[in-house]
């Protein structure tokens, strides 16, 4: 059991925990992660270290309520536990100095290129952030990622905070204005990466995109998270997660993500009508109460 030491809202859905894991913390690198489960008969995914603090034996995980497990783990909170939190898993990003770094967050993503923007910034590279959201409320870790850049763009796609459009955007300025890059790192939705990678392949610019597959038990036994990478199998847990964005085949990873959507609707379908059953059953409950406690009045 891996008890939640602190456990906070960062944006509507997206719930950031402080997690006792002093094994974890003392190994954990930056592009690594854990793979967890809620309970016995509960499903295992994987979930980005974004910070770890080895002297205090902890690490951090940023998630974003989206399926019927995202939705458990973020009802949890300080003081609860977890059953399992396995890692560190999957390759290290590849620190060293490249030179001009522009690391691209889009929505959740941004967790998990903080770790690497990090490192990379200690490494002596000058760092450009970009960073997404589809609005203001869900911009996340805008200060942690500030403190680690030497620039700090941010777009959302409704304009309601800095500017309107989409990291493509910011990505294209650059481009445009002449500023050489010598590295790109982009981690968000699949669309996003696709974007960027069709963007900096045409310029010849190194990209890297750090890949969330279906993953299962994070050892490359199972198969689940297999991704095409120039063409071969590669498998996301062990091989990765990141890649040359120029060599992944998106359009499979699109397919192969959608596979399960089905009953993954139906299973998160199935968690909040038995949520929103037991929300009323304790309302009723209490309600009860409160008309026993007036009646002895």
């Amino acid at each position: 059991m891996f008890k939640i030491l602190h456990a906070e809202f960062l944006a509507p859905g997206i719930k950031r925990f402080r997690i006792e894991a002093p094994r974890i913390a003392r190994k954990q690198k930056p592009g690594q992660f854990v793979i967890v489960r809620i309970y016995e008969e509960g499903e295992r995914i994987p979930l980005t270290i974004e910070n770890s603090d080895p002297e205090q034996g902890t690490i951090n995980i940023v998630v974003q309520s989206l399926g019927k497990t995202t939705n458990l783990l973020n009802s949890l909170g300080t003081g609860d536990h977890i059953l399992d939190v396995v890692g560190p898993l999957g390759k290290p990003s590849e620190i060293k100095q490249f030179g001009t770094v522009v690391v691209m967050g889009g929505g959740v993503g941004t967790a998990m290129a903080y770790p690497t923007a990090a490192a990379l910034k200690q490494a002596g590279n000058k760092i450009i952030s970009i960073v997404g959201a589809r609005n203001h409320e869900l911009v996340i870790l805008e200060q942690e990622m500030r403190a680690v850049s030497d620039v700090l763009m941010i777009t959302t796609d409704d304009g309601s905070y800095a500017d309107k459009g989409f990291v493509t955007d910011k990505l294209r300025q650059l481009i445009q204005n002449g500023v050489r890059i010598d590295v790109v790192l982009a981690v968000g939705p699949i669309p996003m990466m696709k974007a960027v990678a069709d963007m900096t392949r045409a310029e010849h610019i190194r990209t890297l995109v750090s890949l969330n597959p279906i993953m299962i038990d994070g050892t490359g036994m199972c198969g689940g998270c297999r991704v095409l990478v120039d063409n071969k199998s590669q498998f996301a847990c062990v091989d990765g997660p990141e890649f040359d964005a120029h060599e992944v085949n998106f359009e499979v990873l699109v397919q192969r993500n959608r596979a399960y959507r089905n009953q993954e609707q139906q299973s998160l379908a199935e968690y909040r009508r038995a949520h929103e059953s037991q929300v009323a059953s304790r309302e009723a409950e209490a309600n009860g109460v409160c008309a026993a406690q007036g009646v002895k009045q």
